[in-house]
């Protein structure tokens, strides 16, 4: 297994190209589904979750051709054909290397109606329940029944429209309806929907392919059903977390670095945090630039909280930034429970953080020392990178794996810009 080795103390300066999103080429990939025509993604980032999704779509029969990039950041390009759907089964063993496997759940019963998938795994972050999911399918006149660690879903007369109503915000839930309702007959109106710019993303590759949808970006999305989608083709939308990951990661290793197609917009919430902490942030003609002068940030306060609030998958990642800031900060994580085990790992590096419930009390260091230290899930990995560029000395992330789920080769990136970063064998 492969470990991160990273020298700290670096400078970063030149530019990144930011990849297509993962949490939207996902969707976009189980989007596939739902027509028997080719459904062509530009853009793909090149992940470990890609090829098991990959993996898991072709067990159903859909046939994928994939087209590789020869330059870092361009994306691939990924034909999928779903001619005929051969199995609407999703084994355990598919499904638990990553909770996005289960979006599959929405469009086999929509174009097939019927489905058995097993229930999610993922990166252990606390429990993520999929009631909603099942829900709002039920609301559309499915049967679904949990039998073994599987949910076994079926409408044989198709599904319906009607009016959702979620108790809460959920980007998963609100995708699962979404894409469902596109092949449902009437209309779906999906009330305190989610606003993620990954589901308008799907939104408007939906749309591409015949399906009739409003409100996109918006907490009421309405979706008028069709009989059948058609062929389409769509670019994946920049990754705003690995954008976000890599301003961060300017900011605490100090230097001048032009993210090349990040979107002010989709991390405006971060943008603003890290001006506050003493970053200079500027829109370019290709993205954004993010300049840090090397003095140490200044301590921010920072709540979790749904689009366009702080992204939870960026907590990590600003922990990691406040833990050598000038004073204290308190984070406070309102969307899973459990998404503080990189608080044990920072630790072994110098930091000062305190723990209780959902908040985080961050008392700034001067200086961070490399260290060994584990990777416990896929941001936190990436925040103990970002340490190890501000530490003095070596520190080695184990793991790496978690890493790889999410990150489009990430040492090449780092190291293109001046990063001491890379893997080496356990």
């Amino acid at each position: 297994m492969d470990r991160i080795r990273i020298r700290g103390g670096h400078r970063l300066s030149g530019e990144i190209p930011i990849s297509g999103a993962k949490n939207a080429a996902l969707k976009l990939m189980a989007a596939s589904i739902l027509t028997a025509e080719p459904l062509i993604l530009a853009n793909v980032p090149r992940l470990a979750d890609v090829r098991a999704m990959a993996e898991l779509l072709m067990s159903f029969g859909v046939a994928i051709q994939m087209n590789l990039s020869p330059h870092l950041g361009e994306g691939d390009t990924m034909r999928l054909e779903a001619k005929e759907i051969t199995s609407a089964f999703a084994s355990y063993d598919m499904v638990r290397k990553m909770r996005a496997s289960f979006q599959v759940l929405g469009p086999l019963l929509a174009r097939r109606g019927e489905a058995k998938v097993s229930l999610p795994g993922g990166c252990a972050i606390g429990a993520r329940p999929v009631e909603l999911h099942l829900s709002a399918l039920q609301q559309m006149g499915a049967r679904v029944d949990l039998v073994d660690g599987y949910v076994v879903a079926t409408a044989p007369g198709g599904l319906k429209g009607a009016e959702i109503v979620f108790p809460f915000v959920s980007v998963g839930a609100t995708e699962t309806a979404m894409m469902a309702a596109s092949l449902a007959k009437g209309v779906t109106r999906i009330v305190n929907a989610a606003r993620e710019p990954e589901i308008a993303d799907l939104g408007r590759c939906l749309i591409a392919m015949g399906a009739k949808i409003s409100g996109l970006g918006s907490s009421e999305i309405v979706v008028e059903g069709v009989e059948r989608l058609h062929g389409a083709s769509h670019r994946v939308m920049p990754d705003r977390i690995e954008a976000g990951t890599y301003a961060i990661a300017t900011a605490i290793a100090g230097g001048e670095v032009e993210l090349v197609g990040a979107t002010h917009e989709t991390i405006a919430s971060l943008l603003s945090l890290l001006a506050k902490s003493g970053a200079d942030v500027t829109d370019t003609p290709r993205g954004l630039k993010v300049a840090m002068n090397g003095s140490r940030p200044r301590p921010s306060d920072v709540t979790t909280a749904p689009y366009p609030g702080f992204p939870t998958d960026l907590q990590a990642q600003i922990m990691a930034l406040m833990t050598v800031a000038e004073g204290t900060s308190v984070i406070r994580e309102k969307i899973f429970e459990n998404r503080f085990m990189h608080v044990p790992e920072l630790a072994r590096m110098g930091a000062d953080v305190r723990i209780d419930g959902d908040t985080a009390t961050v008392r700034g260091v001067t200086k961070l020392k490399g260290a060994p230290v584990m990777a416990t899930d896929l941001r936190a990995s990436v925040s103990l990178v970002l340490a190890g560029l501000a530490a003095e000395g070596e520190t080695m992330v184990g793991r790496v794996y978690h890493l790889d789920r999410g990150f489009d080769r990430l040492e090449e990136k780092l190291s293109r810009v001046g990063a001491d970063i890379s893997r080496v064998p356990e």
